[in-house]
């Protein structure tokens, strides 16, 4: 499929641009996405969580009263998860969340967000940027030439450009990652895709 190569004012440049339909033409599979979303989101979490069990908490260990005998349920020590200032019963213990997955279901997740973005139109090629200092309003009035300054804009560079980063730093509703960072968790909470030309071709080899 071709596609429009704009300029950072949203205006076309004459010339197009070959997207491979391997990667944004194929049918959507809604699964590898769900998968590799849910391996995104569970490697986020720290798992630092920790609660006291019995055997950690201050208390003696004596038995606080006879087995038989009180007319009440037989009870252990005081450190006992059912006594108050016990021990956790089953509490929170650090962990690790994340899970591995397959290349190829990441790949196929990551062809088929683009797949969909491409089916929607929301899928830009912008030609190369070079911002020579971080500015936050040279990024605003880039995002108000191609209209997306109410919507969620994913910027992806051919490498990384710490410059185009740090100026979309402080915009919540703009990222810049490299293609090398592709991520499919991006690649669904954006509501548009804005490609660099050099970022094209790294995509393709990195997918195809």
């Amino acid at each position: 499929m071709k596609i429009e190569v704009i300029d950072n004012k949203g205006e076309n440049t004459g010339r197009k641009i070959d997207l491979s339909n391997r990667i944004y033409k194929v049918e959507p599979n809604e699964h590898a996405v769900y998968l590799e979303v849910k391996q995104y989101l569970a490697n986020q979490r720290h798992g630092t969580h920790k609660a006291r069990g019995k055997s950690e908490v201050t208390g003696s260990t004596r038995k606080i009263k006879k087995q038989k005998g009180s007319g009440t349920a037989r009870a252990g020590s005081i450190k006992s998860g059912i006594l108050r200032g016990g021990g956790t019963i089953f509490g929170p213990v650090p962990r690790e969340y994340g899970f591995d997955l397959n290349k190829k279901v990441k790949r196929l997740a990551k062809r088929s967000a683009l797949s969909a973005k491409a089916a929607e139109k929301k899928i830009r090629v912008m030609e190369d940027q070079t911002i020579e200092i971080p500015k936050t309003k040279v990024f605003i009035s880039i995002l108000r030439s191609l209209k997306m300054e109410v919507d969620k804009a994913l910027f992806i560079t051919g490498n990384v450009n710490d410059t185009a980063a740090a100026s979309a730093r402080n915009i919540p509703n703009a990222k810049v990652i490299s293609a090398n960072e592709l991520s499919t968790y991006e690649l669904v909470n954006a509501d548009y895709i804005v490609l660099f030309e050099s970022a094209v071709d790294i995509i393709e080899n990195r997918l195809n």
